[in-house]
Protein backbone atom coordinates (compact mmCIF):
# COMPACT_ATOMS: atom_id res chain seq x y z
CA UNK A 1 0.00 0.00 0.00
CA UNK A 2 3.08 2.65 0.54
CA UNK A 3 4.56 1.80 -2.58
CA UNK A 4 1.27 2.39 -4.39
CA UNK A 5 0.13 5.35 -2.42
CA UNK A 6 4.01 6.84 -3.00
CA UNK A 7 3.74 5.85 -6.70
CA UNK A 8 0.28 7.79 -7.40
CA UNK A 9 1.21 10.83 -5.33
CA UNK A 10 4.67 10.50 -7.62
CA UNK A 11 2.19 10.55 -10.57
CA UNK A 12 0.15 13.38 -9.42
CA UNK A 13 3.45 16.05 -8.92
CA UNK A 14 4.34 14.41 -12.46
CA UNK A 15 1.06 14.96 -14.14
CA UNK A 16 1.35 18.76 -12.88
CA UNK A 17 4.55 19.48 -13.88
CA UNK A 18 3.81 18.42 -17.35
CA UNK A 19 -0.06 19.55 -17.80
CA UNK A 20 -1.39 18.59 -21.52
CA UNK A 21 2.23 17.09 -22.00
CA UNK A 22 2.67 20.48 -23.34
CA UNK A 23 6.54 21.05 -25.14
CA UNK A 24 6.91 24.20 -22.50
CA UNK A 25 5.89 22.33 -19.70
CA UNK A 26 7.79 19.22 -20.48
CA UNK A 27 10.98 21.71 -20.82
CA UNK A 28 10.26 22.57 -17.34
CA UNK A 29 9.87 18.95 -15.91
CA UNK A 30 13.02 17.29 -17.57
CA UNK A 31 15.17 20.01 -17.39
CA UNK A 32 17.97 19.29 -15.27
CA UNK A 33 16.96 16.09 -14.19
CA UNK A 34 18.87 12.76 -14.89
CA UNK A 35 17.45 10.07 -16.84
CA UNK A 36 18.70 6.20 -16.06
CA UNK A 37 18.68 3.76 -18.95
CA UNK A 38 18.96 -0.05 -17.89
CA UNK A 39 20.40 -2.51 -19.95
CA UNK A 40 19.61 -5.84 -18.43
CA UNK A 41 22.67 -7.85 -19.59
CA UNK A 42 26.92 -7.13 -19.09
CA UNK A 43 28.72 -4.59 -21.08
CA UNK A 44 29.59 -5.06 -24.59
CA UNK A 45 27.01 -7.08 -26.26
CA UNK A 46 24.50 -6.09 -28.62
CA UNK A 47 21.83 -4.46 -26.07
CA UNK A 48 24.84 -2.61 -24.80
CA UNK A 49 25.80 -1.51 -27.64
CA UNK A 50 22.85 -0.63 -28.81
CA UNK A 51 21.45 1.71 -25.91
CA UNK A 52 25.04 3.45 -25.81
CA UNK A 53 24.87 4.69 -29.24
CA UNK A 54 21.31 5.59 -29.52
CA UNK A 55 21.23 7.34 -25.41
CA UNK A 56 22.77 10.88 -27.00
CA UNK A 57 19.99 11.09 -29.83
CA UNK A 58 17.52 10.02 -27.38
CA UNK A 59 18.79 13.29 -25.20
CA UNK A 60 18.49 15.50 -28.46
CA UNK A 61 14.85 14.69 -28.75
CA UNK A 62 13.85 14.81 -25.09
CA UNK A 63 12.70 18.64 -24.42
CA UNK A 64 14.40 19.90 -21.01
CA UNK A 65 17.92 18.17 -22.49
CA UNK A 66 18.13 15.77 -19.39
CA UNK A 67 20.88 13.99 -18.35
CA UNK A 68 21.31 10.55 -19.53
CA UNK A 69 23.15 7.27 -18.08
CA UNK A 70 23.30 4.05 -18.82
CA UNK A 71 23.03 1.26 -15.98
CA UNK A 72 23.87 -1.98 -16.54
CA UNK A 73 21.91 -4.98 -14.81
CA UNK A 74 22.67 -8.03 -15.55
CA UNK A 75 21.22 -11.35 -13.83
CA UNK A 76 19.11 -14.36 -14.70
CA UNK A 77 19.71 -13.30 -18.68
CA UNK A 78 17.85 -10.13 -17.89
CA UNK A 79 14.74 -10.96 -15.26
CA UNK A 80 16.60 -9.12 -12.67
CA UNK A 81 16.17 -6.07 -14.71
CA UNK A 82 12.55 -6.13 -15.52
CA UNK A 83 12.31 -7.13 -11.88
CA UNK A 84 13.22 -3.93 -10.56
CA UNK A 85 12.01 -1.67 -13.40
CA UNK A 86 8.19 -3.45 -11.80
CA UNK A 87 9.32 -3.36 -8.33
CA UNK A 88 11.72 -0.51 -7.15
CA UNK A 89 11.66 1.74 -10.34
CA UNK A 90 10.08 4.92 -9.47
CA UNK A 91 7.32 5.99 -12.09
CA UNK A 92 8.61 9.33 -12.73
CA UNK A 93 9.98 9.43 -15.83
CA UNK A 94 13.16 9.42 -15.01
CA UNK A 95 14.39 5.86 -15.56
CA UNK A 96 13.62 3.10 -18.32
CA UNK A 97 14.66 -0.04 -19.69
CA UNK A 98 16.29 -0.73 -22.91
CA UNK A 99 17.36 -4.44 -23.67
CA UNK A 100 16.71 -7.84 -24.86
CA UNK A 101 13.39 -9.11 -23.36
CA UNK A 102 12.51 -12.44 -22.66
CA UNK A 103 9.51 -13.42 -23.86
CA UNK A 104 9.97 -17.32 -23.19
CA UNK A 105 10.19 -16.50 -19.26
CA UNK A 106 6.49 -15.22 -19.65
CA UNK A 107 4.99 -17.89 -21.97
CA UNK A 108 6.77 -20.69 -20.18
CA UNK A 109 5.05 -19.10 -16.70
CA UNK A 110 8.80 -19.00 -15.42
CA UNK A 111 8.14 -17.64 -11.29
CA UNK A 112 11.80 -15.64 -11.34
CA UNK A 113 10.05 -12.72 -13.97
CA UNK A 114 7.47 -11.17 -11.35
CA UNK A 115 5.20 -9.14 -14.34
CA UNK A 116 4.30 -9.73 -17.30
CA UNK A 117 5.81 -7.86 -20.49
CA UNK A 118 2.20 -5.71 -20.77
CA UNK A 119 2.04 -4.76 -17.76
CA UNK A 120 5.06 -1.96 -17.82
CA UNK A 121 4.41 1.22 -19.85
CA UNK A 122 5.98 0.28 -23.27
CA UNK A 123 7.92 3.46 -25.24
CA UNK A 124 9.14 1.56 -28.61
CA UNK A 125 11.99 -0.90 -29.60
CA UNK A 126 13.61 -2.87 -32.61
CA UNK A 127 13.37 -5.78 -34.65
CA UNK A 128 16.32 -7.49 -35.41
CA UNK A 129 17.71 -9.86 -37.89
CA UNK A 130 19.89 -12.85 -36.17
CA UNK A 131 22.75 -14.54 -37.18
CA UNK A 132 24.65 -18.23 -36.04
CA UNK A 133 28.27 -18.20 -36.41
CA UNK A 134 30.27 -20.50 -35.31
CA UNK A 135 34.26 -21.28 -35.07
CA UNK A 136 35.73 -22.66 -38.20
CA UNK A 137 37.63 -25.35 -36.27
CA UNK A 138 34.85 -26.81 -34.65
CA UNK A 139 34.60 -29.31 -37.40
CA UNK A 140 37.66 -31.30 -38.08
CA UNK A 141 39.84 -30.06 -40.95
CA UNK A 142 38.37 -26.74 -40.55
CA UNK A 143 35.15 -25.44 -42.19
CA UNK A 144 35.20 -24.53 -45.80
CA UNK A 145 31.23 -23.52 -45.79
CA UNK A 146 28.60 -23.59 -43.70
CA UNK A 147 26.78 -26.88 -44.62
CA UNK A 148 30.19 -28.21 -42.92
CA UNK A 149 28.95 -27.97 -39.29
CA UNK A 150 27.01 -31.15 -40.27
CA UNK A 151 30.61 -32.80 -39.50
CA UNK A 152 31.20 -31.09 -36.21
CA UNK A 153 30.84 -33.21 -33.05
CA UNK A 154 29.89 -32.28 -29.65
CA UNK A 155 29.03 -28.39 -30.38
CA UNK A 156 29.12 -25.76 -27.50
CA UNK A 157 26.57 -22.97 -27.67
CA UNK A 158 27.22 -20.34 -25.17
CA UNK A 159 23.93 -18.47 -23.27
CA UNK A 160 23.06 -16.45 -20.60
CA UNK A 161 19.80 -18.77 -19.43
CA UNK A 162 17.93 -21.48 -20.24
CA UNK A 163 14.72 -19.12 -21.96
CA UNK A 164 17.61 -16.77 -23.63
CA UNK A 165 16.72 -16.55 -26.92
CA UNK A 166 20.07 -16.10 -28.28
CA UNK A 167 20.84 -19.48 -26.71
CA UNK A 168 17.36 -20.44 -27.93
CA UNK A 169 18.14 -19.75 -31.41
CA UNK A 170 21.43 -21.71 -31.64
CA UNK A 171 20.47 -24.74 -29.98
CA UNK A 172 16.93 -24.92 -32.28
CA UNK A 173 19.52 -24.23 -35.78
CA UNK A 174 21.17 -27.25 -34.39
CA UNK A 175 18.65 -29.60 -33.35
CA UNK A 176 16.81 -29.04 -36.37
CA UNK A 177 19.53 -29.36 -38.34
CA UNK A 178 20.56 -32.60 -36.81
CA UNK A 179 23.58 -31.20 -35.60
CA UNK A 180 24.76 -33.02 -31.82
CA UNK A 181 25.34 -30.41 -29.43
CA UNK A 182 25.24 -28.77 -25.68
CA UNK A 183 24.03 -25.17 -24.20
CA UNK A 184 26.03 -24.17 -21.54
CA UNK A 185 24.52 -21.67 -19.32
CA UNK A 186 25.37 -18.74 -17.13
CA UNK A 187 27.44 -16.62 -19.32
CA UNK A 188 26.58 -12.61 -18.11
CA UNK A 189 25.80 -11.64 -21.76
CA UNK A 190 26.74 -11.85 -25.51
CA UNK A 191 30.55 -10.04 -24.86
CA UNK A 192 31.20 -12.92 -22.38
CA UNK A 193 30.33 -15.63 -24.67
CA UNK A 194 32.16 -14.04 -27.46
CA UNK A 195 35.09 -14.30 -25.40
CA UNK A 196 34.49 -17.74 -24.64
CA UNK A 197 33.81 -18.69 -28.35
CA UNK A 198 37.49 -17.05 -28.89
CA UNK A 199 38.73 -18.86 -26.03
CA UNK A 200 37.55 -22.30 -27.92
CA UNK A 201 34.98 -22.48 -25.00
CA UNK A 202 32.01 -22.25 -26.83
CA UNK A 203 32.04 -23.47 -30.74
CA UNK A 204 28.45 -21.96 -31.77
CA UNK A 205 26.74 -18.43 -30.74
CA UNK A 206 23.40 -16.70 -31.91
CA UNK A 207 23.70 -12.62 -32.05
CA UNK A 208 22.63 -9.93 -33.50
CA UNK A 209 22.89 -8.37 -37.24
CA UNK A 210 24.62 -5.40 -35.98
CA UNK A 211 26.75 -6.87 -33.68
CA UNK A 212 27.97 -9.78 -35.92
CA UNK A 213 29.64 -6.99 -38.09
CA UNK A 214 30.96 -4.79 -35.49
CA UNK A 215 32.05 -6.31 -32.47
CA UNK A 216 32.73 -10.41 -34.59
CA UNK A 217 34.62 -8.64 -37.86
CA UNK A 218 37.31 -8.90 -37.30
CA UNK A 219 37.00 -12.62 -35.55
CA UNK A 220 35.57 -13.21 -38.75
CA UNK A 221 38.12 -11.73 -40.95
CA UNK A 222 40.63 -13.56 -39.32
CA UNK A 223 39.23 -16.67 -40.73
CA UNK A 224 38.92 -18.04 -36.66
CA UNK A 225 34.74 -17.73 -37.23
CA UNK A 226 32.25 -18.10 -40.46
CA UNK A 227 28.83 -17.26 -40.74
CA UNK A 228 26.62 -20.05 -40.89
CA UNK A 229 23.56 -18.74 -41.11
CA UNK A 230 20.77 -15.59 -40.67
CA UNK A 231 17.14 -16.37 -38.81
CA UNK A 232 14.02 -15.14 -41.70
CA UNK A 233 10.47 -16.66 -40.54
CA UNK A 234 8.75 -18.46 -43.22
CA UNK A 235 4.86 -17.50 -43.25
CA UNK A 236 1.89 -19.91 -43.43
CA UNK A 237 2.60 -21.35 -46.89
CA UNK A 238 6.56 -21.56 -46.00
CA UNK A 239 7.38 -18.61 -48.07
CA UNK A 240 9.82 -16.96 -46.59
CA UNK A 241 11.81 -13.03 -47.40
CA UNK A 242 15.81 -13.16 -47.92
CA UNK A 243 17.36 -10.19 -46.71
CA UNK A 244 18.61 -7.84 -49.34
CA UNK A 245 21.62 -7.02 -46.51
CA UNK A 246 23.19 -10.50 -45.89
CA UNK A 247 24.95 -11.76 -48.59
CA UNK A 248 27.90 -13.82 -46.73
CA UNK A 249 25.74 -16.46 -45.29
CA UNK A 250 22.67 -18.24 -46.17
CA UNK A 251 19.10 -17.77 -44.65
CA UNK A 252 18.23 -20.69 -42.46
CA UNK A 253 16.05 -22.57 -44.97
CA UNK A 254 18.67 -22.31 -47.70
CA UNK A 255 21.51 -23.73 -45.09
CA UNK A 256 18.52 -26.74 -44.69
CA UNK A 257 17.55 -27.44 -47.91
CA UNK A 258 21.60 -27.72 -49.09
CA UNK A 259 21.98 -30.48 -46.48
CA UNK A 260 18.35 -32.15 -46.56
CA UNK A 261 17.65 -31.19 -50.13
CA UNK A 262 13.75 -29.81 -48.80
CA UNK A 263 12.54 -26.96 -46.67
CA UNK A 264 12.59 -28.12 -42.50
CA UNK A 265 9.02 -28.87 -41.47
CA UNK A 266 7.17 -30.73 -38.90
CA UNK A 267 6.69 -29.75 -34.68
CA UNK A 268 10.31 -28.59 -34.24
CA UNK A 269 10.61 -26.40 -36.90
CA UNK A 270 6.95 -25.01 -36.01
CA UNK A 271 8.04 -23.61 -32.59
CA UNK A 272 11.93 -22.62 -34.57
CA UNK A 273 10.04 -20.80 -36.89
CA UNK A 274 8.01 -18.96 -33.99
CA UNK A 275 10.71 -18.18 -31.86
CA UNK A 276 12.29 -16.65 -34.88
CA UNK A 277 9.17 -14.93 -35.56
CA UNK A 278 8.71 -13.57 -32.11
CA UNK A 279 12.67 -11.77 -32.29
CA UNK A 280 12.23 -10.67 -35.96
CA UNK A 281 9.04 -8.54 -34.96
CA UNK A 282 10.30 -7.16 -31.60
CA UNK A 283 14.21 -7.89 -30.12
CA UNK A 284 14.48 -5.03 -28.02
CA UNK A 285 12.07 -3.08 -25.90
CA UNK A 286 12.31 0.20 -24.02
CA UNK A 287 9.56 0.36 -21.36
CA UNK A 288 8.79 2.35 -18.25
CA UNK A 289 7.73 1.23 -14.70
CA UNK A 290 3.80 0.56 -14.40
CA UNK A 291 2.51 4.04 -13.67
CA UNK A 292 4.36 5.95 -15.29
CA UNK A 293 2.02 9.32 -16.08
CA UNK A 294 0.40 9.72 -19.53
CA UNK A 295 1.75 12.81 -20.14
CA UNK A 296 5.47 12.00 -19.26
CA UNK A 297 4.87 8.36 -21.10
CA UNK A 298 4.11 10.99 -24.31
CA UNK A 299 6.98 12.73 -24.23
CA UNK A 300 9.34 9.31 -23.39
CA UNK A 301 7.49 7.95 -26.57
CA UNK A 302 7.92 11.08 -28.66
CA UNK A 303 11.08 11.33 -27.93
CA UNK A 304 11.94 7.29 -28.40
CA UNK A 305 10.22 7.50 -31.63
CA UNK A 306 12.03 10.93 -32.78
CA UNK A 307 15.49 9.27 -31.94
CA UNK A 308 14.99 6.06 -33.99
CA UNK A 309 13.97 8.45 -37.08
CA UNK A 310 16.57 10.53 -36.70
CA UNK A 311 18.79 10.86 -40.45
CA UNK A 312 21.70 11.07 -37.93
CA UNK A 313 21.08 8.13 -35.73
CA UNK A 314 20.17 6.40 -38.73
CA UNK A 315 23.06 7.07 -40.78
CA UNK A 316 25.57 6.13 -37.94
CA UNK A 317 24.23 2.91 -37.36
CA UNK A 318 23.87 2.53 -40.73
CA UNK A 319 27.68 3.12 -41.27
CA UNK A 320 28.35 0.90 -38.08
CA UNK A 321 25.94 -2.30 -38.75
CA UNK A 322 25.44 -2.22 -42.86
CA UNK A 323 21.68 -1.52 -42.11
CA UNK A 324 19.35 0.74 -40.12
CA UNK A 325 18.14 -0.48 -36.59
CA UNK A 326 13.90 -1.43 -37.58
CA UNK A 327 12.27 0.56 -35.30
CA UNK A 328 8.41 -0.93 -33.32
CA UNK A 329 5.85 1.57 -33.02
CA UNK A 330 3.80 1.51 -29.68
CA UNK A 331 0.82 -0.22 -31.29
CA UNK A 332 3.06 -2.52 -33.09
CA UNK A 333 4.74 -3.49 -29.21
CA UNK A 334 1.25 -3.83 -27.99
CA UNK A 335 0.23 -6.44 -30.44
CA UNK A 336 3.42 -8.90 -29.98
CA UNK A 337 3.23 -9.02 -25.84
CA UNK A 338 -0.21 -9.86 -26.27
CA UNK A 339 0.40 -12.60 -28.72
CA UNK A 340 2.46 -14.15 -26.23
CA UNK A 341 -1.20 -15.01 -24.56
CA UNK A 342 -2.49 -16.90 -27.55
CA UNK A 343 0.80 -19.12 -28.82
CA UNK A 344 -0.40 -22.83 -29.36
CA UNK A 345 0.07 -25.03 -26.60
CA UNK A 346 1.71 -27.43 -28.90
CA UNK A 347 4.11 -25.11 -29.56
CA UNK A 348 5.12 -24.33 -26.16
CA UNK A 349 5.00 -27.66 -25.22
CA UNK A 350 7.52 -28.93 -28.31
CA UNK A 351 9.86 -25.67 -26.98
CA UNK A 352 9.53 -26.87 -23.33
CA UNK A 353 10.88 -30.53 -24.39
CA UNK A 354 13.87 -29.15 -26.38
CA UNK A 355 14.53 -26.72 -23.70
CA UNK A 356 15.19 -29.79 -20.87
CA UNK A 357 17.63 -30.91 -23.77
CA UNK A 358 19.79 -28.14 -23.93
CA UNK A 359 22.91 -28.93 -21.64
CA UNK A 360 24.14 -27.58 -18.58
CA UNK A 361 25.44 -24.37 -16.47
CA UNK A 362 28.78 -23.36 -16.26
Amino acid sequence: MRKFMSALLGGFMAVGAVVGGSVARAEDYYAGKTITVIVGLAPGGSADTLVRMFTPYLRKHIPGDPNIIVQNMPGAGGVLSFNYMYEKAKPDGQTMIFTLWDPLAQAFGNQGLRARYDQYDFLGGTGDIRVNYMRVDSVPGGAKKPADIMKAKDVVIGAYATTDLSGILAHLSLKTLGVPHKVVTGYRGGADVFLALQRGEVNVHDTSLATFRTRSKSFISTGEGMGLCYLVPSDAKGDYQKSAQVTDMPAFQDLYKEVHGKLPSGPLWDAFNWTVQQFSDLAHVAMAPPGTPEPVLAVLRKGFADAMNDPEFIKESTARNGLPFDYVNVEHGKRVFRALSEVPPETLATLRASIETMGASK
